[in-house]
């Protein structure tokens, strides 16, 4: 695995941490993303992390968004549908890693962007983890959010 710990689909301008920004201080890979040379390591070894296209307007896609955000289990920390940016906490079910998740929803043409940003507290490396969260996010909002 690639030693990256913090995975987003717009590795140009990644949705930031608001709400958990205080709490991603306290952390040993904190709230920042780290630019060009991790967005370079990340696009070889994630190639089809992406942003998801949305035929739904923001409002709809945000509510979708939100929904299926609920559904992976993740604690919901932030939803707020002006900024278009929901914030949660997910846990791994072996060790109990807590890591930060951050979607954010933008008006795309008559549709939305979904982009989302999911970064490990702790560790060098995620030996893949956020990468497939971020799979199985997009799977559950494409399957109906």
């Amino acid at each position: 695995m690639v030693p990256i710990h913090d995975i987003t689909t717009d590795t140009e301008d990644p949705p930031p941490f608001v709400a958990l920004y205080a709490l991603r201080q306290t952390t040993f890979n904190g709230p920042g993303y780290g630019g060009e040379k991790i967005a370079r390591i990340q696009k070889a070894a994630y190639p089809d992390i992406r942003p998801l296209d949305l035929a739904d307007d923001p409002a709809r896609a945000f509510e979708r968004a939100l929904h299926a955000a609920r559904g992976m289990g993740w604690r919901i920390v932030a939803a707020v549908p002006e900024e278009g940016r929901i914030e949660a906490t997910a846990t791994t079910p072996l060790l109990r890693f807590k890591d930060d998740v951050v979607i954010r929803v933008r008006s795309r043409g008559a549709g939305s962007r979904i982009d989302i940003r999911s970064k490990s507290r702790l560790g060098k490396s995620d030996l893949g983890a956020n990468a497939k969260r971020i799979r199985a996010y997009f799977r559950a909002l494409s399957a109906g959010g």
